[in-house]
Order: structure tokens, then C-alpha cells, then sequence
């Protein structure tokens, strides 16, 4: 699907290494680029707990700051804290636009929800297992699955594969489309590819062409029969315009 590109949006990316695998962190840095600079980097855990030691060979190629949070008490989430304080006193410097949570964890749900309260952007990255209510809280939410290179001997066993569905058997999905299309469209029926994007994100922040197997947008609703598609040139090189309509 077709991204903006706001390379200087500055961002505070924190990382709940508890609630998140390390598989491809680099795919996941390289993602939150399309969004902004990252100025903070920040990831959480405690760092004496053998679980983690895969986190440690990555964190030095991506310039990861990894703060450490010891777990006091057996049952509390230590880390959740540690994360949520530090998001608000970097909240209060004003030193950043917007923050990426990187966790699939339900816990951040509040957290992302003052974020954007106080007017900054929030984006959400996790596993597709994150609960609805903290992908709807983020500005944005992606699925850490998607990001993951063809390479098998670089990607952990334990690490999670994306869900493949079938989009002609997905009603939700048919009407999701369908019914933005409706509200964006003109007098013919025709809405401008661009804007459907930025509606359907804002519908359900954690649309992404790619969770079905489309690397863009206007692949994924070419699969539908249901849509007419008018690529119309612009006079400028090979530039067109893409408008989609509902039969």
C-alpha cells in the first residue's frame, strides 16, 4: 500500500522486548523510517533473563539503547512500566512528533491513547496477536509478520509467519473498501486511490495491502471483482491518476 513519507517527523521508537519477537529487527527499523527519524531508541527488558539473549546481537547493528528492568515481583510487569514512564517524560521534553510502540501487548492500549491526546502521532508495531483495542488506539499499527524477508536461515523457528487470507472470502474486508469508497466517491462514483488509503487506515489502523499478500493497494483491490479501476494519465511522463469505483 502506498505510505507518506514524513522524513522529518521525529520519533521516539520504544520496544517492549518481552512481548515482541527479535526476528528481523531490521526489517521492523527499516519501516518505522518510512515514517520519520527515529531520535529515541529505546528497548526494555531485563537483560539478566537468558530469554532475552537474542535480542542482544541485533541491538549494537541498529543503535538500540536497551534500559534495563529488573523484575521485582513474580506476576507484575516491570517492563510495561518502565516503558510508559519513560514515554511520558519524552513526551514532556517536546523533543519528538510522534512515538512507535513496538509491543503486542494489550498493556499500551492507555498509553497510546494519551499519546495522541496530547496531538502526537502514534504508530503501533506487533504481532498479528495484538488485541483489536491496542491496534485501534495507534495512528497506524503494523504487523511485525509482514516485514520479514525471504531469507529462512536468518529468521528464528520460533518466529511467527503472516496469516494468509483469501480477500475474496473476507466480507469484512469487501466491506471495508467498499464502504469507504462510498463516502470518498463523486458524483460518478469514483473515489482517488491516495485518499482511500489514508480512509482506510484511519477506519482500521492496522489495514495493510501486505497482510493480504499485496505489496500495494491498488493490487490488492485489482483481486476484487466487485471494483472498476481508471488509471488516467496526467501529462506528466508516465504518471497517472488511479480512481476506483463500486460496480
Amino acid at each position: 500500500m502506498q505510505t507518506t513519507t514524513i522524513p522529518d517527523l521525529r520519533l521516539a521508537v520504544l520496544i517492549d522486548a518481552d512481548n515482541v519477537p527479535y526476528a528481523n529487527l531490521t526489517g521492523m527499523m527499516e519501516e518505522i523510517a518510512k515514517y520519520g527519524t527515529p531520535t529515541f531508541k529505546r528497548i526494555y527488558g531485563d537483560w539478566t533473563n537468558p530469554r532475552l539473549g537474542g535480542w542482544k546481537a541485533v541491538l549494537l547493528e541498529n543503535a538500540i539503547t536497551p534500559i534495563q528492568q529488573y523484575s521485582y515481583t513474580s506476576g507484575k510487569n516491570a517492563t510495561d512500566s518502565a516503558m510508559i514512564i519513560d514515554a511520558m517524560d519524552i513526551l514532556y521534553t517536546g523533543r519528538v512528533d510522534g512515538f512507535c510502540l513496538v509491543s503486542s501487548d494489550s498493556d499500551f492500549t492507555r498509553l497510546a491513547i494519551r499519546l495522541r491526546e496530547a496531538g502526537m502521532k502514534v504508530f503501533g508495531m506487533g504481532e498479528q496477536k495484538t488485541p483489536s483495542a491496542f491496534t485501534s488506539a495507534c495512528d497506524r499499527f503494523i504487523y511485525i509478520e509482514i516485514l520479514q524477508k525471504e531469507e529462512p536461515s536468518k529468521i528464528s523457528a520460533t518466529a511467527p509467519r503472516i496469516i494468509e487470507k483469501n480477500v475474496r472470502t473476507d466480507p469484512k474486508l469487501l466491506t471495508l473498501i467498499s464502504g469507504s469508497i462510498e463516502d470518498l466517491a463523486d458524483e460518478d462514483g469514483w473515489a482517488f486511490l491516495g485518499e482511500l488509503g489514508n480512509l482506510l487506515i484511519k477506519k482500521q489502523p492496522s489495514f495493510d495491502a501486505r497482510n493480504y499478500g499485496f505489496a500495494k493497494l491498488l493490487p490488492l483491490i485489482k483481486s476484487f471483482k466487485q471494483f472498476e479501476v481508471d488509471e488516467r494519465p496526467t501529462g506528466i511522463g508516465n504518471i497517472r491518476h488511479v480512481f476506483v469505483k463500486n460496480k
